[in-house]
């Protein structure tokens, strides 16, 4: 069976029982990275078979996981923080296990762009999630213009290198609608900044970005 472990963001206190658990009994715990998810499982006081997991081996680990589903064995995946699959790897080794009638089972728990949405005050009856934007700013333009008609919430992941340019570019494609800056949620130094587009492009400009952001944007009106 395969286990869809959702793990904390930041805080350590949020992993849930049955998520511990899960990866007390797993028989392999596939990872993101092996290193960060070691000093979680050490943190938890669980000894672990680890495998390595992520975007750029995704493809050939998860053909080396099957074989042990294939044989009955339980497979906990789990990325860095946050809930597979959400901007985070996952997506195939859930195909190939729906291609061999592997059970697949999910176990909630944090995810950064949901905890942004219920503390930004914009409305939350509709949102649409973009994970992170176009590196470049043509596409990422071109992207925000197929998307301004939208009437829920747009959401995106930014780094703080970049987290100034996709305001910027929200500005010029979007107008100035209401937004929220949501950093380093559930950790030490979580921040939300609210306000117009143009208010947080002023805030970031007094301060330089620091942290992961999500960046919520009214929808159109």
């Amino acid at each position: 069976m395969l286990f869809l472990v959702a793990t904390p963001i930041g805080n350590r206190s949020d992993i849930s029982e049955r998520a511990i658990e899960t990866l007390r009994s797993a028989d392999i715990v596939a990872a993101e990275d092996t290193r960060k998810t070691g000093l979680l499982l050490k943190h938890l006081g669980i000894r672990a078979k680890l495998k390595s997991y992520y975007e750029h081996n995704e493809e050939r680990s998860a053909q080396e996981l099957l074989p042990h589903l294939l044989r009955g064995e339980n497979v906990a995946l789990v990325t860095n923080s946050g809930t597979p699959c959400i901007s985070d790897p996952g997506y195939r080794i859930v195909q190939k296990c729906i291609e061999h009638d592997v059970p697949i089972v999910s176990i909630p728990g944090p995810v950064a762009f949901v905890s942004a949405l219920i503390a930004s005050g914009l409305p939350v009856h509709e949102f649409h999630f973009y994970g992170f934007p176009p590196k470049k700013p043509g596409k990422r333009r071109t992207m925000l213009a197929c998307i301004a008609q939208l009437e829920g919430a747009l959401i995106f992941y930014e780094s703080p290198f970049r987290v100034e340019g996709l305001l910027r570019d929200c500005l010029e494609v979007l107008g100035n609608r209401r937004a929220c800056l949501a950093r380093e949620i559930t950790k030490k130094f979580e921040e939300t900044l609210r306000g117009t587009i143009a208010d947080l492009i002023e805030k970031l400009s007094e301060e330089p970005p620091k942290g992961e952001f999500v960046v919520l944007v009214e929808g159109r009106c």
